[in-house]
């Protein structure tokens, strides 16, 4: 089996189970709590993206692992990293613009996700020496590319159920009897 195939065949199996445990665990709960309790757990593993950088360290990583690459990845993770930081200060302290930083840090936390994969098989990523960003790529990339759909799901979650509550959503009279407006 060639090295592309066994790191596409460990990000699959990773993104399954990630997939499998967000479905059957994490979201169930999750989901009915307020979005303040929902998200600070999610948000956490996001500040761990400042291992990012580890593919801008030239003894860790190829030191021919392309810049084009490499800065992008790097820098894209520790602003998402940062975004998830005051992401969660905002949750905690009750901002009103509290789901306005989390959508920032969605859009550039998800966007930061897919540049990554696309560069990432543009250069043949797996082709170069990554030594323990291999495991970033393979192990926490997946985890973080759930926990984002589990972020992005959750803030459209109570956009919608309010628009139905008030009439204008597709489903609003099954949720007009029982209007539930979201808390942080």
């Amino acid at each position: 089996m060639s090295v592309e195939t066994i790191f596409g065949v460990q990000i699959g199996g990773a993104v399954l189970l990630f997939a499998l445990a967000a479905m059957w665990y994490w979201s169930p709960r999750l989901m009915p709590l307020p979005l303040k309790a929902a998200l600070i757990p999610l948000l956490l593993l996001h500040v761990s993206r400042t291992l990012g950088l580890t593919f801008i360290v030239p003894t860790v990583v190829d030191p021919d692992l392309p810049r084009s690459f490499a800065v992008p990845a790097a820098y894209g993770d520790l602003i998402a990293a940062g975004l998830a930081l005051v992401s969660i200060v905002a949750l905690r302290a009750g901002w009103r613009l509290a789901p306005v930083v989390l959508w920032i840090f969605t859009v550039e936390g998800a966007g930061d996700l897919i540049n990554d994969f696309i560069q990432g098989a543009r250069i043949h990523v797996a082709s170069y020496h990554l030594g323990p960003a291999w495991y970033i790529l393979t192990v926490l990339v997946p985890a973080l590319l759930v926990t984002q759909v589990l972020i992005a799901v959750r803030l459209v979650r109570p956009a919608r159920a309010r628009r139905d509550a008030h009439g204008t959503g597709p489903d609003s009279s099954a949720l007009a009897a029982s209007p539930s407006s979201p808390q942080l």
